[in-house]
């Protein structure tokens, strides 16, 4: 156990967790959720100590625990990005687990350094079970079927010619391909204009939940339900989510998906 991490600290962490975790203010109705101690022990990690500062407005703790992600598991996260998610994912699934990130080939022609970050975090000894790869969307390939593939905020990008041009059907179909019978799919992203179906993934960087829920479940999948935590009933929707304004405080939906 790391030096600052006392039996004591970590129980009460977790303890703390555990109990309602209620949503900011204009995060909607309050959410709670259960998040077990080996989640906590990973959100309490030193080494993600920045990232902390994040936690209040991301909500890893309860996101995680309704992904059902535990030690052992292999994970799949696609698009890493700044390496967030991973850290908590490394720690999570422990050196009986693994975590792949996939960062899509086709946006490294539009930024040549979008991986560079998830490559650094793989060769930090503290991240040993991470392996950063890049790869074509409509070609991915891992050694090891999934637990749970894991994207937050990317499934609106993948409809985008920058990552591939794949509308949830066409994504949901890859990743049931990498998935174990079982595997859970859980997508985070942010909220379009109902009925906008997929004309705001590129404009607006949003997605109608109920497209990609209509197409992930058409793709072989069964829904399993979906999270509030990230819900804001005063984000309008149709501005775009770098705006000042909302940039941060999207209204977000979570959604779980289980290949049969």
């Amino acid at each position: 156990m790391n030096r600052w991490l006392t039996p004591a600290l970590v129980a009460g962490f977790a303890l703390c967790l555990s109990l309602s975790t209620p949503v900011r203010a204009d995060r909607g109705q309050p959410a709670t959720i259960k998040v077990p101690a080996y989640i906590a022990k990973a959100l309490a990690d030193p080494a993600r100590a920045k990232d902390q500062a994040n936690d209040d407005r991301r909500r890893p703790g309860p996101i995680l625990a309704f992904a059902g992600v535990k030690p052992g598991d292999t994970v799949i996260e696609l698009v890493p990005g700044g390496g967030y998610w991973t850290r908590i994912l490394s720690q999570i699934v422990g050196p009986k687990g693994h975590v792949y990130t996939v960062t899509p080939s086709e946006f490294l022609k539009v930024f040549p350094t979008a991986a560079d970050k998830s490559k650094a975090l793989a060769a930090d000894p503290h991240y040993a079970n991470v392996t950063a790869l890049v790869q074509p969307a409509a070609g991915m390939k891992l050694p090891h079927r999934a637990d749970l593939v894991f994207t937050a905020e990317n499934v609106h990008d993948y409809n985008n010619a920058s990552f591939g041009s794949l509308p949830p059907k066409a994504l949901a179909t890859e990743i049931r391909g990498l998935l174990k019978s079982g595997g859970i799919f859980l997508v985070n992203d942010h909220v379009a204009p109902k009925g906008s179906g997929l004309s705001d993934t590129d404009t607006l960087h949003r997605i109608d939940p109920a497209i990609v829920k209509k197409q992930v479940t058409e793709a072989g999948f069964t829904f399993v339900g979906a999270s509030d935590v990230l819900r804001n009933p005063k984000d309008p929707h149709d501005i775009k989510v770098f705006d000042p304004s909302i940039r941060g405080h999207t209204d977000q939906f979570v959604y779980k998906f289980r290949k049969p």
